[in-house]
């Protein structure tokens, strides 16, 4: 089969180089692409007069009419056409006959491949932005029933501070929150079309690179004809928002292991997002968590090597540019499936109240508001930090909780205390208390739930 480019070689491609250099066993995952950015540019060509008006409109037919075969199954892709683009003109030129070679004037692969792309990420951000929404709402959902469900807050994994689950689970909403922004800014910075940027000269053809533009619902044509074939800072874009977003339901997934361990048992997840063992009867293990945490580490991988894979390129376009596509295809698809994994294993998990409770009165979680019941005795707050220190230690000495402690062992570290000290260290007043802007007081909960309510139906 020759090729369309042949004219210049005096022989064929050996065939380890045609499968070595071969993109379509990949990139045909563009062809609604493709062919959408051919019939514009097609119309375009006919609407400037490039090609006569009956030339246009037998290309778009062609073009559809290949769309439909490729999603009957009616064709099969050959390494020898090398891309999806070599593949889908071929097609068109054996339905229409000539006129089809017409198809790629003013344009070259390279503006071809850049504006196929940028339009299949666009559709996948939309998708993926929805997934995420959806994760939040169960989120929010799953936050406004514990709102008052006490429990340790960790630094370092040891227990810190008492908070409540609700107020735990917001501050994963506002790391998807972030994620969610993230893909609202690659819409604003990324939907510029590159067609008529050429193979990185621009073309001697009259284009109207604003009418394509706008058919293909892009916000304007690329300004800089070799930046536009060049650039892939949208893929960078979207890998680096699925690796930061990854990022953040590997922690979710860490913490989902923790507290379904033994040890903690905060939680229970439903049979159907848990596993067993094969030699152990009693098992019950958190793989979807798990595979999660672990998939975070792949799409971090893809952008690294994006990264890497750019940053010695000269302009404008390189054959290394090929390699934008297998790990984005990648990313994409992982990211999707754990969101679309994470969603229903945290809507049927069940919360153990009680343990989050009880391991929030132990620990001395209320330690720091002993120190404050000090401060507001009067006592310089370093010299209250020393004296709940010494309580402290008496305390584990004892095998005792801080509100275990006598008034009289209390009054022995400071004579300040009075009676109205268990009050103040109950670990529901130690929550109530805390009642700052974005602290895990109830109000202050219940208005983060009420703000996150509000801006997810306005990204709805």
């Amino acid at each position: 089969m020759s090729k369309l480019w042949g004219g210049r070689f005096s022989k064929d491609s050996d065939h380890l180089m045609e499968d070595f250099h071969s993109s379509i066993g990949f990139d045909q995952k563009l062809y609604r692409e493709d062919i959408r950015g051919s019939i514009a540019h097609a119309q375009m060509l006919g609407a400037v007069g490039v090609l006569t008006a009956e030339e246009a409109e037998t290309l778009v037919q062609g073009l559809q009419a290949v769309q439909a075969d490729i999603e009957a199954g009616k064709v099969q892709f050959t390494t020898e056409d090398e891309d999806i683009h070599m593949n889908v003109e071929r097609l068109l030129t054996a339905k229409v006959g000539d006129v089809g070679k017409k198809l790629h004037t003013g344009r070259s692969r390279n503006d071809q491949v850049a504006v196929d792309l940028r339009m299949y990420v666009r559709e996948q951000v939309a998708e993926t932005r929805q997934l995420l929404l959806a994760l939040i709402e169960v989120l929010q959902e799953l936050a406004v029933r514990h709102v008052e469900t006490i429990m340790p807050g960790y630094t370092h994994l040891q227990r810190a501070q008492p908070v409540t689950f609700a107020h735990h689970l917001l501050a994963y909403i506002q790391m998807f929150r972030r994620d969610v922004v993230r893909l609202n800014d690659w819409q604003k910075n990324n939907n510029i079309m590159p067609l008529g940027s050429g193979a990185l000269a621009g073309t001697t053809y009259p284009l109207d690179r604003e009418q394509t533009a706008a058919a293909l619902a892009f916000d304007a044509p690329c300004a800089n004809s070799m930046d536009g074939v060049s650039d892939r800072d949208f893929v960078l874009d979207y890998l680096y928002a699925a690796a930061t977003s990854m990022m953040h339901l590997s922690r979710l997934s860490e913490e989902i292991v923790l507290w379904a361990s033994q040890e903690f048992a905060f939680i229970e997840l439903d049979d159907a997002y848990s596993t067993g063992s094969s030699i152990m009867p009693q098992k019950k293990n958190p793989d979807v968590a798990e595979l999660i945490r672990g998939k975070a580490g792949r799409v971090t991988g893809h952008l690294m090597a994006m990264l890497m894979t750019m940053k010695g390129l000269p302009l404008a376009y390189n054959k290394d540019m090929q390699e934008d596509k297998e790990g984005l295809f990648d990313a994409i698809d992982t990211w999707q499936k754990c969101l679309m994994m994470a969603a229903p294993m945290l809507k049927t998990l069940n919360v153990r109240a009680d343990r989050m409770r009880s391991a929030s009165e132990g620990g001395f979680t209320n330690a720091t508001d002993l120190a404050d019941y000090l401060v507001t005795k009067g006592v310089a707050f370093r010299d209250a930090h020393r004296v709940v220190g010494e309580l402290v230690t008496y305390a584990l000495n004892t095998n005792k909780a801080l509100g275990d402690l006598s008034l009289a062992e209390l009054q022995k570290a400071s004579p300040v205390i009075e009676a109205d000290i268990y009050e103040a260290i109950a670990v529901d007043t130690c929550v109530k208390r805390r009642h700052t802007k974005g602290a895990p007081g109830f109000p202050q909960v219940e208005e983060a739930l009420e703000d996150t309510k509000a801006w997810l139906a306005q990204e709805k």
